[in-house]
């Protein structure tokens, strides 16, 4: 039996999936959860023989998205395999992702049993991402760095410079440094020209 723990902020998306996964015989749903960090909090207090064995988890949700999701998995509970699920084919979120050692990246608008049959996959060991998607990833490098990324996706929150510089404990005068390289390492006019590109190519 897998265990699975669903992940997706949209409630109709979620129980889809949910009564879904529940028809196959060999997959169980554990738990549901709206956001990332509702997820990470529950399944923290969960014991270890009642872990989940795969999160399948959406990418853009609110408080915490399944990558930073997949992120904080990774370095507390690294048994636990992650597989996302999108409508996004953003070659930056696959890159982020494998990089965090997600097994699965799966297009919400893949047939039902591609779904089922990827998570059986993932459990016997294999990483299962579209070769289209996985070329698109390999060719569509994110030039940014850790530390402008963190700048160019608190300014994308409205935040000012000071404030940013407070967020990532550097001075105004750094931040502005970050902010400006991103800026050009992505042909934009400005710092929210910047987060848009960033944010099309899934790289924030």
């Amino acid at each position: 039996m897998i265990k699975v723990y669903l992940v997706e902020d949209q409630a109709l998306v979620r129980d889809a999936v949910g009564a879904l996964l529940s028809l196959d015989f060999n997959i169980e749903v554990i738990g549901q959860a709206s956001n990332g960090q509702d997820a990470f909090n529950a399944i923290k207090a969960l014991a270890d023989e009642a872990l989940p064995d795969i999160i399948l988890t959406d990418i853009e949700m609110p408080h915490m998205s399944g990558i930073e999701l997949s992120e904080q998995i990774a370095a507390t509970f690294p048994s636990i395999k992650m597989v996302i699920m999108t409508t996004f084919s953003r070659a930056g979120y696959i890159r982020r992702s494998l990089a965090l050692g997600v097994k699965g990246f799966i297009l919400k608008e893949a047939p039902s049993d591609e779904l089922i049959n990827a998570l059986k996959k993932v459990m016997q060991g294999q990483k299962v991402i579209d070769p289209e998607l996985a070329i698109n990833a390999l060719d569509d490098a994110d030039p940014l760095t850790d530390k402008e990324r963190k700048a160019l996706k608190l300014a994308n929150d409205g935040l000012k410079t000071s404030d940013i510089a407070k967020q990532l404990f550097i001075s105004e005068g750094t931040t502005r440094n970050y902010l400006s390289d991103a800026i050009a390492k992505l042909n934009a006019t400005n710092r929210v020209d910047a987060a848009r590109i960033a944010k099309q190519k899934g790289w924030l």
